[in-house]
């Protein structure tokens, strides 16, 4: 499953490391973070729980940048 989240990241490098964090993330098949439009797209591994996973992918996020959000 692909979803597209629109997030809030303060700069270009904080993105890049989050992307590089939040691909470790377990049930995270790809992820792409681009600064420039604040958008994260991620796919999902076949039968995880998305939003479990998701709540790993903000926790982790946050120790890159405090600030890191997902905009609903």
């Amino acid at each position: 499953m692909k979803k597209t989240y629109s997030i809030e990241v303060d700069c270009a490098n904080c993105a890049n490391l989050v992307e590089a964090a939040v691909a470790r993330v377990a049930g995270v098949e790809s992820v792409t973070v681009a600064f420039m439009t604040q958008k994260m797209k991620v796919e999902y591994a076949e039968g995880v729980d998305a939003e479990a996973v998701l709540a790993e992918i903000v926790r982790v996020a946050r120790k890159i940048e405090p600030d890191f959000e997902i905009l609903k």
